[in-house]
């Protein structure tokens, strides 16, 4: 079973920019960002799929640009960095790993096998 542990969330301002850190405590094939705000659905930030050369990287178009995927499959790490913060981007953002080979964006959370507790970001107006 992998755990996954996010960290770096916090209380910013609007404009300013963090860096979300996961640590999976065993290998994945992909792995991918979340977020998700009190009552609503969660919504697919960004996700990464580790392949030999290179990684494919996957993006939520409407955040693209101002939110950066990147990780090491070697060490089992991922981040997510976020610029340009706007008050809506205020959610819980989950980090989430698959144990499988996936044909698909991973845009899904079905296409994922294991989830961490989650890293709130507020960004004040």
């Amino acid at each position: 079973q992998v755990q996954l542990v996010e960290s770096g969330g916090g209380l910013v301002q609007a404009g300013s920019s963090l860096r979300l850190s996961c640590a999976a405590s065993g290998r994945t094939y992909a792995m991918g960002w979340f977020r998700q705000a009190p009552g609503k659905e969660r919504e697919f930030v960004a996700a990464i799929k580790w392949i030999r050369i290179g990684n494919n990287l996957y993006y939520n178009n409407s955040l693209k640009g101002r939110f950066t995927i990147s990780g090491d499959n070697a060490k089992n790490t991922l981040y997510l960095q976020m610029n340009s913060l706007k008050p809506d981007d205020t959610d819980v953002y989950y980090c989430a790993a698959s144990d499988y080979v996936r044909l698909g964006v991973l845009s899904s959370e079905y296409e994922y096998d294991h989830w961490g507790q989650g890293t709130r970001v507020t960004v004040s107006s």
